[in-house]
């Protein structure tokens, strides 16, 4: 057996910020690949995870799905991103700053510029464990606004 992660549909869904719906659709349109397993035992791997965070963000970068897919084919090379219409003025042209957003926990965001790269799939998964337990899971000191620290009482 490996000892590769294996992540249900929601925790790929999690990681790689997007809902289970979106998931699914991606899958049913080719753009990752089918589930490892049949049935109730189906689970995704790490590469499930890096497929899925390069197709969010190339549809992060303005790509279209038809462009993507093209990519993922091999049949064009990676666009940097959409051309704008001609209609659009100067301003709307500058280069915009791109991000990326995994959720680690409820509640807890991590967000990536695209310059920095992506961490790896385990990287990740030690992250957003870490995160469930000390920020989540775990008792905080961290109060909300307007509710006092329990340190003060």
């Amino acid at each position: 057996m490996s000892d590769e992660p294996r992540y249900a549909i929601g925790d790929l869904a999690e990681l790689g910020g997007v809902s289970r719906r979106t998931v699914r659709y991606y899958v049913q349109e080719g753009l990752i690949p089918a589930p490892l397993g049949v049935g109730r035992g189906n689970h995704y791997g790490p590469g499930h995870l890096e497929q899925l965070l390069r197709v969010k963000t190339l549809q992060e970068s303005g790509n279209t799905l038809e462009a993507i897919r093209g990519v993922l084919n091999g049949g064009q090379q990676e666009p940097a991103t959409a051309s704008p219409p001609a209609s659009r003025n100067a301003a709307a042209l500058a280069p915009r700053s791109l991000w990326r957003r995994i959720t680690l926990a409820p509640g807890v965001e991590l967000h990536l510029s695209s310059e920095v790269g992506l961490p790896s799939p385990a990287r990740l998964t030690e992250l957003a464990a870490w995160c469930q337990q000390n920020l989540v899971g775990g008792a905080t000191s961290v109060s909300s606004p307007g509710q006092p620290d329990s340190s003060e009482e």
